[in-house]
């Protein structure tokens, strides 16, 4: 883990590539910084309006930056930087990631009152499928669970 100045340094950069990308209009307020051993290896802020990619947040983009430039997409021993609490799909790709640590700085609560409220798709995937303002179904399981099965075999590099 990088040290406590270290911290700080990199959390101003994700801060002001949140302002930069903001003033150029590409998307809202948001930046994210990868770090590795102290090096940075992914950089993003939010580009959303830009792309017309509304998974195109700031922490998405830097966790997308860092796998390119690493040639994996596990990031583990890495470390994500990004100036506000992250909303429940990019919390779920630092998962995913298996990046080690995140710092934030402003919080879901901060991001809300400016009008960026996460707090619905929060509680929506903590409901049951029946209950949740989307509607789901499914269909054709059987035969989506083949392909599915055959996952481990390939996965280890055998024929199928």
């Amino acid at each position: 883990m990088t040290g406590r100045t270290d911290s700080r340094l990199f959390m101003v950069e994700a801060i002001n590539l949140a302002d930069t990308g903001m003033k150029r209009g590409d998307g809202g307020p948001f930046g994210a910084l990868v770090v590795r051993e102290g090096r940075v290896v992914g950089r993003g802020w939010n580009r959303v309006l830009v792309s017309n990619d509304p998974t195109a947040h700031a922490e998405i983009v830097a966790i997308r930056d860092a796998c390119s430039r690493l040639g994996s997409y596990r990031l583990a021993g890495c470390h994500l930087y990004v100036n506000c609490e992250p909303c429940p799909m990019c919390l779920a790709a630092i998962y995913w990631a298996r990046i080690s640590s995140l710092t934030f700085g402003a919080t879901r609560a901060d991001a809300a009152a400016l009008g960026f409220d996460d707090e619905r798709i929060y509680n929506e995937v903590c409901l049951p499928l029946s209950a949740r303002s989307l509607f789901i179904s499914q269909c054709r399981r059987d035969e989506a669970l083949r392909v599915m099965r055959l996952w481990p075999a390939f996965a280890a590099g055998q024929s199928y």
